[in-house]
């Protein structure tokens, strides 16, 4: 299916967000989500089906000063 991943179009096999993420290569536990601008918590990642066409935000926390 192909989707969008950080405003890059990306082909993914995997429909629940979960998954998908892993897919990506998002293993970490410090990211967030949000697809199609609305910000899905983690306790419901593994509930969120995704559709071609999604446009899927992860973003992690950044560490400086």
């Amino acid at each position: 299916m192909n989707i969008q991943c950080n405003e890059k179009p990306v082909e993914i096999a995997e429909e629940i967000l979960a998954k998908a993420l892993v897919e990506l290569g998002y293993q970490s536990m410090c990211i967030a989500t949000a697809i199609n601008g609305e910000f899905v918590p983690r306790s419901m990642w593994a509930r969120t089906v995704l559709s071609p066409g999604d446009q899927l935000e992860v973003v992690a926390p950044m560490q400086g000063g």
